[in-house]
C-alpha cells in the first residue's frame, strides 16, 4: 500500500470548522464566500493538448474537486471521489475486482448492494456470500483464499446491526484482504472507519451528507494512493460523475453535517425510548438502548447511536397501518433528510432481497427521525400507534 502521510492529513482545525472550510476558500476573481456551480462542460485551453488543469468535466470539475477535499478531510483521508450516486460509487469500489475474487458482505446491509453483487457482478465471476460480521469467529471462518473485500454496513440497513470495524478490518487484512465500510447511516461526524483500520469507506452522499433530499449522490474515501489512481481512472473511464449543481447542494449540506447529526440523534433517542416503553411494539432496534447487543461496540467507535431507528410492529398489516397513518413522518424511502421519514423495507427499500438470507422481518417498519423537535415526532408515533 502507498499511503499518505499523517502530515498530508492533518488539518488544524475541528471537525465542524473543516466542515465549512476545507477547501472552500473565498473564490479568487470576486471573492464569493461560496463555492461556484462551473456548470460548464468543457474547458478552454492555452494551447493543443495543453489545459490549465481540466479538459473536459467528466475528468474533473472545481465544484467536484471543492466536495472531495472537505469529504477527506472529513473522513480522514487522503483521497475523496465523488459519483453521481451512491450505487456508483459502490460498484466503482467493487470494479477494483477481478472474476475469482471473492466478496463477503454483512448479512444485514442495503438491498441495492446485494442486488448488484447477486445479479451483475456474480454474474461477471465475483463470488460472494452474506455472513454475520457481529460474530468475528463467524467472519474468519468465512474468509476464503480467494476473499477480496469484506463489506462491512454498520450500523446496519434496516436492522441496525453494530459490527466491530477494527475487528472486521484485522480479520480482512490477516486474509490480505480490504475492508470496506458503508459509513451513510453513521456519517463521519458519528464515526471514522478510517482511523479504525478500513481501508476504504463509500458514502450515499443523498443521505445525511447532503441532509435535504434534494440531491443523488455518492463517494468513495480512502488512503491508498495506489487504489487512489485506480479510483480516478474509473471515474473517469465508466463516467458516473456527478454534475456541479448536486456537488454545490452537497457542499451546502456538508457545512451543517454537525448541527444536523446532533439534533437527528437527540430525537431518535427519544423516538426509540418512548417506542421501546410502548407495550403494542415488539421490539426496537437502535444502538443507544442499553439491551441492543452492539451497544457497547457503538459506544466504542461511534460519538452518538445515529437517527436511525427500526421497530417491530407485530403484523405487516399493523406495520401498514402506522405508515400510513402519521402526519410528520413522511412514508417515503431514503433517509437522512431534515424531514423525518417512515417506510417498510420489506416492500419499499428492501424488496430486491426478498428469499435471500437479507430478507427482512415482514412487519419491520424503519425510521429516519429527522430534526423537527423531538416531543412533536413522539406525538406524531403516539396517534399512529393509538
Amino acid at each position: 500500500m502507498n499511503d499518505a502521510t499523517d502530515d498530508e492529513l492533518t488539518e488544524p482545525w475541528r471537525f465542524e470548522t473543516r466542515a465549512i472550510h476545507s477547501g472552500q476558500d473565498p473564490e479568487p476573481a470576486f471573492g464569493a464566500v461560496n463555492v461556484p456551480i462551473y456548470q460548464t462542460s468543457t474547458y478552454a485551453q492555452d494551447g493543443v493538448g495543453k489545459p490549465k488543469r481540466y479538459d473536459y468535466a467528466r475528468g474533473g470539475n472545481p465544484t467536484r474537486e471543492a466536495l472531495q477535499s472537505v469529504l477527506a478531510s472529513l473522513e480522514g483521508g487522503a483521497k475523496a471521489f465523488s459519483f453521481a450516486s451512491g450505487m456508483a460509487a459502490e460498484t466503482t469500489v467493487l470494479m477494483l475486482l477481478k472474476p475469482g475474487d471473492h466478496v463477503l458482505l454483512a448479512d444485514d446491509a442495503y438491498g441495492g448492494t446485494y442486488r448488484l453483487l447477486s445479479r451483475v457482478l456474480q454474474g461477471w465471476g465475483i463470488d460472494f456470500e452474506t455472513v454475520d460480521m457481529t460474530d468475528a469467529d463467524a467472519l474468519r471462518a468465512a474468509v476464503r483464499d480467494e476473499t477480496r473485500m469484506v463489506w462491512v454496513e454498520t450500523p446496519s440497513n434496516p436492522l441496525l446491526k453494530i459490527i466491530d470495524i477494527a475487528a472486521a478490518s484485522a480479520i480482512a487484512h490477516d486474509a490480505g484482504a480490504w475492508c470496506v465500510v458503508d459509513n451513510t447511516f453513521a456519517t463521519p461526524y458519528l464515526q471514522r472507519p478510517l482511523e479504525l483500520g478500513a481501508d476504504a469507506v463509500v458514502h450515499s452522499v443523498t443521505k445525511y451528507l447532503g441532509g435535504h433530499s434534494d440531491l443523488v449522490q455518492g463517494a468513495i474515501v480512502l488512503n491508498d494512493l495506489e487504489a487512489a489512481e485506480r479510483i480516478a481512472f474509473l471515474a473517469n473511464a465508466v463516467g458516473a460523475v456527478p454534475g456541479p449543481m448536486d456537488c454545490y447542494l452537497a457542499l451546502r449540506g456538508v457545512k451543517t453535517l454537525a448541527v444536523r447529526m446532533e439534533a437527528h440523534c437527540r430525537g431518535a433517542r427519544a423516538v426509540a425510548e418512548f417506542l421501546d416503553a410502548a407495550e403494542s411494539i415488539e421490539h426496537v432496534y437502535y444502538p443507544g438502548l442499553a439491551h441492543h447487543p452492539g451497544h457497547e461496540i457503538a459506544a466504542k467507535q461511534m460519538r452518538e447511536p445515529g437517527g436511525m431507528v427500526s421497530f417491530r410492529a407485530g403484523s405487516e398489516e399493523r406495520a401498514r397501518r402506522i405508515a400510513e397513518r402519521t402526519q410528520l413522518f413522511f412514508l417515503a424511502e431514503s433517509l437522512g433528510g431534515v424531514e423525518s421519514l417512515i417506510e417498510l423495507p420489506g416492500p419499499m427499500t428492501h424488496a430486491s432481497v426478498a428469499g435471500s438470507p437479507l430478507e427482512v422481518p415482514a412487519d419491520l417498519v424503519r425510521l429516519s427521525v429527522g430534526i423537527e423537535h423531538p416531543d412533536d415526532l413522539v406525538d406524531d408515533l403516539a396517534q399512529a400507534l393509538a
